[in-house]
């Protein structure tokens, strides 16, 4: 098992990241954060990103859907990638993953791989 800023240094290292945190969508509480200080407010972006999980996990669940089965919401900017991978484990109801990719060297099958191992990894 890895803790926040374990996870965080490992995801920061993938080519391409300019910042990630663990985000608490419940309280929009970021419970850790890395990024280069020239990316985005990791901050302000998690709480923010909070209403696009609770929305489309609420759509979802309007739909029939488990909530189980979102893998990721990918966010397409001219210059980046923003990826959000709710944790949807039992034990990490309410916590998400974000990552944020240049989109020119960022590799997103890799970032999306990293973030699946990180579901079971993960203690938060």
């Amino acid at each position: 098992m890895a803790g926040i800023d374990e996870t965080l240094q490992d995801l920061v290292q993938l080519k391409g990241v300019l910042g990630a945190s663990v985000v608490d969508y419940f309280s929009r509480l970021t419970l850790g954060a890395v990024g280069d200080p020239a990316g985005p407010d990791l901050e302000t972006a998690a709480r923010g990103d909070t209403d696009v999980v609770r929305a489309k996990l609420f759509t979802l669940e309007l739909l029939g859907y488990r909530p189980e089965r979102v893998q990721d919401i990918l966010i397409t900017l001219d210059d980046e990638l923003h990826l959000i991978r709710p944790l949807t484990r039992r034990s990490r109801q309410g916590i998400f993953v974000y990552l944020v990719l240049d989109r020119a060297s960022g590799d997103l099958d890799t970032a999306r791989d990293r973030l699946r191992q990180i579901e079971s990894e993960l203690d938060v």
